[in-house]
């Protein structure tokens, strides 16, 4: 699994990858500082982990925000074949922010639910119906919702176990270190260019791994090594996801 997401440091934008071993330890594979969040910036990124040795000639499972740069030079460096699951936390909030308060709880509770379910087919359905009933007075939120929609099932497309989709349905594996990204580096009040940025973001990067944790659910991620068609399902018990 490979987990992409961005910061801010001052007009700097930092594109961070990280990604989950066949044990379910996590690891920083690299960052990229650029101008913005833009294809450009993501593109430099996975290009740099492709030239410092790892492939693309397999699948991975792809963690993002949903941005179009980011699934764009995914496509680019990767293939068009690779499964993305979108953030549905970015998701959730992208749809709250089109509608009034006293929507919100019904909203949040459809799309959880929704969520919950192992039928990807039928969690779409029950999005779509929630979409159905917004459009006609929020035409926004029902048009946020739409978006992606059939991404934020990849985990349950893949056929996973419901163990999984805590860790796979979010960007929270990699927004959370993030944090501690952000506490090493918040006493910078002026950057000078993305040099400095680079420097600061990868030391913080390198301190805070020694702070990882195993992913939530890392017992059962040999189901997806057999998803991605990295390990027979005949021997998938022995073997954890690289």
């Amino acid at each position: 699994m490979i987990y992409i997401d961005g910061q801010r440091f001052g007009d700097h934008h930092v594109i961070s990858a990280v990604g989950i071993d066949r044990n379910g330890a996590k690891h920083v594979l690299g960052i990229q500082a650029g101008a913005t969040e833009n294809s450009a910036s993501v593109k430099q990124l996975l290009t740099g982990l492709r030239e410092r040795g790892l492939p693309t000639d397999r699948k991975y499972l792809f963690v993002i925000d949903g941005a179009k740069a980011l699934r764009g030079a995914i496509e680019q460096v990767f293939g068009s074949d690779q499964p993305v699951q979108r953030c549905r936390n970015h998701k959730m909030r992208n749809v709250l922010d089109e509608l009034p308060k006293e929507q919100h709880a019904q909203a949040l509770n459809v799309m959880r639910s929704a969520w919950r379910l192992s039928d990807a087919e039928e969690g779409m359905k029950r999005l779509e119906q929630l979409a159905r009933f917004l459009e006609h007075d929020y035409e926004s939120a029902a048009r946020s919702l739409r978006e992606g929609m059939a991404e934020m099932f990849t985990a349950q497309r893949l056929q996973l176990p419901p163990s999984l989709y805590k860790c796979l349905g979010t960007t929270n594996v990699i927004e959370s270190p993030q944090s501690g990204v952000e506490k090493r580096t918040h006493k910078v009040t002026r950057w000078r260019d993305a040099a400095m940025v680079e420097r600061w973001v990868a030391s913080a990067w390198l301190l805070t791994e020694k702070h990882f944790r195993k992913v939530i659910g890392h017992r059962d991620l040999w189901t997806l090594a057999v998803a991605l068609g990295r390990q027979q399902k005949s021997n998938a018990s022995t073997v954890r996801v690289a």
